[in-house]
């Protein structure tokens, strides 16, 4: 997206790339300040991967009641509502499956290459294995469950942040966290441009495909971006709950539009997981998705439109 009269600042956050974008340039500063604040909280409250993170000694406390704070209250309830929405499959409690091939830290510590890992497939314990209440915000967790809240979180953290920084500046914003993508206040003229890509670090480039929205979010899922090999095996960060292990599925890449960057990268996960499922869950659903298969072509689902440039609306899921 480029255009002389929007504020644009680009950085780095929970593992991945970060834009922020508004429709007020003199309120930038403002506006990154708001989110730099929301990824912080979220970064304290729900990473796996910070020893001093609330969600990290949750899960060193399994067996035990404990009371969290809104915040990662609202990060759980939001992951087992997305458990809820897709049948488990997406599924908070894979973070021992993600561990033990490879993903025990940020994404960018992780080394390319390693020795070979022995990889045995396992259902994971489930979402219905963790006992929340909402109301009294207390957690507890069976031995041997990991929570693992960063497909869920950093869309709910996109959510949030846009949100904080429209309120701080009174204008339109995009927050783009690794291509989990979220808008709060007034849209520019004629929408917000996303250029539609597999790698959200892709440079922005005139005649790729891009759709418009004015509210809502977009988020895409993928198994040829964070990726690692181990043994000679390349791995990724999509685990199927069946087995423990990184999903095979037709779809390299899942975007998905929906009313909140929450709901968009719920089924976009939830379509990489499901194969073969997931053109008729989408459209049941009323989604707007772009699905791409293993040999590059295209597959849309729902309202997602065939002309680039096309406006979509957000749809609630």
């Amino acid at each position: 997206m480029t255009t002389a009269v929007l504020g644009i600042a680009d950085d780095r956050a929970l593992g991945g790339s970060m834009r922020v974008i508004v429709t007020r340039p003199q309120s930038l500063v403002a506006a990154k300040a708001a989110v730099d604040e929301v990824i912080r909280e979220i970064d304290i409250a729900a990473s796996r991967f910070r020893e001093d993170s609330e969600l990290s000694r949750l899960n060193a406390m399994p067996d035990k009641v404990m009371k969290v704070s809104p915040l990662l209250a609202n990060a759980i309830e939001t992951g087992l509502r997305g458990a809820a929405l897709t049948d488990g499959a997406v599924d908070p409690t894979i973070g021992h499956a993600l561990e033990v091939t490879g993903y025990d830290t940020d994404f960018s510590s992780v080394a390319p290459q390693g020795a070979a890992l022995r990889l045995v497939a396992k259902r994971v314990p489930g979402w219905q294995a963790i006992h929340f209440n909402a109301a009294a915000r207390t957690v507890l967790i069976p031995r041997g469950v990991v929570i693992d809240l960063g497909a869920t979180g950093k869309a709910l953290a996109a959510d949030l942040a846009a949100a904080a920084a429209a309120r701080a500046t009174g204008g339109g914003v995009l927050v783009s966290l690794g291509g989990d993508i979220s808008v709060a206040g007034e849209a520019p003229t004629g929408g917000w441009l996303i250029q539609v890509s597999e790698d959200s670090a892709t440079a922005i480039e005139d005649g790729e495909e891009t759709v418009s929205i004015s509210a809502g979010g977009i988020a895409t899922s993928g198994t040829t971006v964070r990726r690692w090999t181990r043994g000679g095996v390349v791995l990724h960060h999509i685990i199927d709950p069946a087995t423990g292990l990184p999903v095979e599925s037709p779809w390299r890449t899942a975007t998905v539009a929906a009313a909140t960057c929450v709901d968009a990268n719920i089924a976009s996960t939830a379509a990489i997981v499901m194969g073969d499922e997931a053109f008729a869950w989408l459209k049941i659903r009323g989604l707007a998705a772009r699905l791409v298969d293993r040999e590059g072509r295209v597959w849309l689902v729902g309202d997602w439109p065939e002309s680039a440039n096309s406006k979509l609306a957000a749809t609630l899921f």
